[in-house]
């Protein structure tokens, strides 16, 4: 059996944390892991929401253009960020500022769904080490469809400015 003293714990590097500012750099790509969308997500989803609509709840429904179980960009987005929530901002994301979102295609349930995260800006702040993040996230389906593309405007934590 292994000792570990607090001091040696402080040394080890943690693994899940998400990217500081400083690790960022304009033009920088990442894709996020995939995600399919079930049944359960989107009943969870638009009974958390109450966007109880007739295309949302009625596994029949026939009065418009899309067939299938289509959900909501809402929780597409909302899913994607969720990717995003577990990787690149875990523990280092202090604040969404502001976000621009776009449908491009209807997500059904049994989609799987994946984004790529474009950094198109950096803006250090003059007080306690953070940096305003511009990021475009484009968001694909199973067959590598483009169906939502959103930007988001963060404030990420720099090195230092957290406690390990």
């Amino acid at each position: 059996m292994s000792t570990t003293t607090n001091t040696d714990r402080a040394a080890l590097p943690t693994l899940g944390l998400g990217c500081y500012w400083q690790d960022l750099s304009v033009g920088q790509r990442f894709r996020t892991l995939r995600r399919t969308i079930t049944e359960t997500d989107l009943i969870n989803f638009i009974s958390t929401t109450g966007m109880l609509e007739a295309i949302f709840i009625d596994a029949e429904f026939e009065g418009g253009a899309i067939r299938g179980r289509p959900v909501p960009a809402a929780l597409t987005q909302c899913l994607i960020e969720g990717l995003l929530f577990q990787s690149m901002i875990q523990g280092t994301g202090l604040a969404l500022l502001e976000m621009t979102l776009k449908a491009l295609a209807p997500v059904q349930v049994g989609d799987t769904v994946w984004a790529t995260v474009t950094v198109t800006g950096i803006r250090p702040t003059s007080k306690h080490n953070r940096a305003v993040i511009d990021s475009q996230i484009d968001v694909y389906n199973t067959r590598d469809e483009a169906v939502l593309t959103y930007t988001a405007k963060r404030l990420l934590a720099g090195r230092d400015s957290l406690s390990p």
